[in-house]
């Protein structure tokens, strides 16, 4: 590892799990912002805005703001805004995240006779469900384009694994005989936008995240360092059908201040 100048960081599974602090995370991340590392936060979450995330995060005394934070819906707006500009968009996601969406038109997805521009795939909860799927499907079938924010299969909660909104972008892809164009995590544009902000070379910048495909091995494609935690949503099986080796694997992000010091040592 080079000398590190920059850390992204994943929030969920990671820092957190159902948006409460996993042991030793506050501090890590205190030191890290002590040792004067630039510090991006970068996830895929489609549930909350940044402003949101920022608040939960810093009432459980992560050191963070708003301005710290890279989501998949800021990262959309601004594919969506250089791809397709002013394209009619019908969102399909759990939860409210409009405010992340800035310049983005989103019309009413439960209408039957419109025909959108874009179909927007955000992440699953109860929202989808066959009716809402089928409608998708429909669309996409009538012409409009598939976007997708991320292709995570599941996360994990404080009561096990859930289901994400990948697994349905599979059937809607199948189905649609097309494939979606992804916006957040694993997506090069998203690493590319993550180094910008924190103005430093992908050679100079670690990744940290649960998810070996589209957190470590995705930033490892960019040029960044690859830290992937044993918390969140990591399975050993997964690690061993990856397709390449993280380049850490360490138990928590508790243990990230001390891989970068031995690293900054060796």
């Amino acid at each position: 590892m080079e000398s590190v100048r920059a850390v992204l960081i994943d929030i969920d599974g990671v820092l957190t799990v159902s948006w409460r602090p996993l042991p030793g995370a506050v501090e890590a991340l205190r030191e890290i912002r002590e040792a004067g590392l630039a510090v991006l936060l970068v996830t895929n979450t489609t549930s909350r805005t940044r402003a949101s995330i920022a608040g939960t995060l810093a009432d459980a005394g992560f050191p963070v703001s708003a301005e710290d934070i890279l989501t998949a819906p800021a990262a959309t707006a601004a594919y969506l805004a250089e791809h397709c500009p002013g394209a009619r968009c019908a969102l399909l996601n759990s939860g409210d995240i409009e405010e992340d969406l800035d310049g983005v038109t989103l019309v009413d997805a439960t209408d039957t006779d419109a025909v959108p521009d874009v179909v927007l795939v955000g992440g699953a909860g109860p929202e989808f469900g066959y009716e809402a799927l089928d409608r998708a499907f429909r669309q996409l079938r009538r012409g409009a384009r598939l976007v997708a924010m991320h292709r995570n299969l599941y996360w994990r909660t404080d009561e096990g694994l859930r289901l994400d909104s990948g697994a349905f972008l599979a059937g809607l892809e199948q189905a649609a005989r097309m494939e979606a164009e992804i916006t957040g995590k694993p997506a090069p544009a998203f690493f590319e936008s993550a180094l910008a902000r924190v103005g430093a070379p992908a050679g100079e910048t670690v990744m940290v995240g649960d998810d070996v495909e589209s957190d470590v091995l995705a930033a490892q494609r960019a040029g960044v360092t690859g830290v992937l935690v044993r918390t969140g949503k990591f399975q050993p099986e997964a690690l061993r059908a990856a397709d390449g080796t993280p380049d850490h694997v360490i138990d928590s992000f508790a243990d990230l201040p001390a891989l970068l010091r031995s690293s900054a040592r060796g």
